[in-house]
């Protein structure tokens, strides 16, 4: 019998059947999908356990009466469907959540392809979703909302552990959570053992976007990373002591759009793009263990201690959460119309960072009374503050100029003039260019606790060497992390929510290492609700400075005085009054190397 009697072949019957049943499309990722043509909108892989492949091979076998495809077969079909994709134009392809400032479609996961769709007038359930969802091993179905099912916050309240003031400040970032076209600062429960970060971290990204793995351990590359961050639109850190750099500059960069290239799989010079912007989640005991770039990033939330009476069985927690679920996320939905109906009013007088993110905290600031910008604003302050203390380089830097109130020089002099605790530290920078480097990443965490910093200028010489320019002087506009700030804010300075647990007294510093001196400062600006004259008496303890109109004098004490000159640290000569006038405590030819 001739090839032509024999019939079409095994890859030709499995591509016509691809065609007649489904549209080809190729993704803005530059990845081939088919869609159902009468059935959910749902993009199905070409190739994997879930995709096309198998549909296909199922569709051939009940087909032919039990007849299997073979492998070959199967791959010849997925080149030439691969081919019909690329002739298409880009589509844009979602994993759980779509939409922008008018709308945001929300995937349930079900096999069905139902979906949330949620406007300015409310929201609802549709049985297809109007944009194109993939789905991946990762992810788990949402429980259908069930409005008029009870008070839904009243029921999450119950189930975390947490003061009022916190709660709220969580349930902004769970409805800033579907909002899928801003950057969303990565949520981190912070707590000693015994607080329920963990069980907390899982409840809440299965309210965002539920998985059979809530909870990760850090990954070990880039790539890994990148599989886990491409399939899953919320992810959870559990336990995190240390952050490599390599992780923490992800971390930053997935938050606000990350995109990762890699080399296809079984080709020379073909390449893959992984490209997301995800919602993060972290359980940690040290804030301190976040490098500077990523603490400005961190959305903190501090978790009570459970007491034995207290503690209850995770069987139980979870027993509760699945009854409560349904009518949390339409709590969290109905909350979620109205930021939708009131971001267009917000306008903020001074922008923040995160701004879109804090936009999204005034706007349901201004629908439930509450104060979750003013909470995340003063959290900010002292993550930044926790970070600082726990980078050695930089607490001992801010120890340094919160001394001196002023300093300008190259990277190689503020070596030679700060030293590593007990004379060596392994994350203390070898060299200049790496002090530098080093210099320049923690810049927003030195402004954040009152330290002005500048690296515009250069050295007159030959040279051309770069000068940093550290100083905590008002009259430079940054806040000042000294006791003589501490001492003349008031309640209403410090701008603390109304709702946020107060403290009675200022940290007493006496006893600490300069640069443990300047984070407790750092985190009493923040944190302190003293009266003005309780905050002054303890002025002399924190830092031993003079009040704050006195800040010029302050500078003076702390250079040797000659008549009525100061005299210049590195070669001894009377300073000229015009230069210290400036603020220069140094010759500029001293500066030179």
């Amino acid at each position: 019998m001739s090839d032509k009697e024999k019939g079409p072949s095994q890859a030709s019957q499995l591509v016509s059947l691809a065609r007649a049943g489904y549209d080809l499309v190729m993704s803005e990722d530059a990845r081939p999908y088919g869609v159902r043509r009468r059935g959910p909108n749902i993009a199905l892989p070409l190739r994997g356990k879930a995709g096309l492949r198998a549909q296909l091979a199922r569709q051939y076998t009940d087909a032919s009466g039990g007849q299997v495809p073979s492998q070959s077969a199967l791959a010849d079909a997925m080149t030439v469907l691969e081919g019909i994709a690329a002739a298409t134009d880009p589509v844009p392809v979602y994993l759980r959540v779509a939409g922008g400032p008018d709308q945001v479609v929300l995937d349930l996961g079900t096999a069905d392809g139902r979906c949330v769709i949620v406007t300015a007038e409310g929201w609802g359930v549709h049985s297809r979703s109007p944009v194109l969802f993939r789905r991946s091993g990762a992810m788990s179905p949402m429980p259908e909302p069930i409005s008029g099912d009870g008070d839904g916050l009243a029921r999450l309240r119950d189930l975390v552990n947490m003061d009022d003031a916190t709660f709220h400040q969580l349930v902004a970032w769970l409805v800033a959570a579907w909002v899928p076209h801003i950057p969303h600062p990565v949520l981190t429960f912070k707590g000693e053992q015994g607080t329920g970060k963990s069980k907390t971290a899982q409840m809440v990204i299965n309210l965002v976007d539920p998985s059979a793995a809530t909870k990760r351990s850090q990954p070990r590359d880039v790539k890994a990373w990148a599989t886990q961050a491409f399939n899953s639109w919320a992810l959870c850190l559990d336990n995190v002591s240390t952050i490599a750099p390599w992780l923490s500059d992800t971390l930053c960069k997935a938050v606000t759009g990350d995109g990762i290239i890699d080399r296809a799989l079984y080709t020379d010079d073909d390449v893959v793009v992984l490209s997301f912007r995800r919602v993060l989640a972290m359980t940690t005991i040290d804030a301190g263990a976040l490098a500077g770039d990523l603490a400005e990033r961190i959305y903190m939330l501090d978790l009570q201690l459970i007491s034995e009476d207290q503690r209850r069985t995770e069987q139980e927690l979870d027993q509760r959460f699945e009854a409560d679920r349904p009518a949390i996320l339409a709590a969290l939905l109905d909350l979620m119309a109205k930021v939708l109906d009131r971001l267009p009013r917000i306008h903020l007088d001074r922008m923040p960072r995160m701004a879109d993110f804090a936009r999204v905290l005034a706007a349901i600031d201004a629908i439930q009374e509450w104060n979750t910008l003013v909470s995340y604003t003063t959290s900010a302050d002292n993550v930044a503050a926790d970070a600082l203390e726990g980078d050695p380089f930089g607490s001992a830097v801010a120890a340094f100029v919160q001394q001196h109130g002023h300093w300008t020089g190259t990277a190689g002099q503020l070596l030679e003039q700060v030293l590593p605790p007990d004379g060596y530290h392994p994350k203390w920078p070898k060299d200049a260019t790496r002090a530098g480097g080093q210099l320049r990443r923690l810049a927003p965490i030195l402004r954040s606790v009152g330290i002005a910093f500048d690296d515009t200028a250069r050295t007159a010489d030959r040279n051309r060497q770069r000068l940093f320019s550290l100083n905590t002087r008002p009259e430079n506009g940054c806040k000042t992390a000294s006791a003589a700030s501490i001492a003349s804010a008031t309640t209403s300075d410090l701008q603390n929510p109304a709702d946020t647990e107060t403290s009675a007294s200022v940290r007493t510093a006496s006893a600490q290492r300069p640069q443990d001196r300047v984070a407790d400062a750092a985190d009493a600006v923040a944190d302190a609700r003293t009266p003005p004259a309780s905050a002054r008496s303890n002025a002399t303890e924190l830092h031993e400075q003079p009040p704050a109109d006195a800040t010029d004098a302050a500078d003076a004490v702390l250079q040797p005085i000659s008549g009525d000159h100061l005299l210049c640290p590195r070669c001894g000569r009377p300073m000229d009054p015009a230069l210290t006038a400036a603020g220069a405590l140094t010759h500029p030819e001293c500066l030179s190397p």
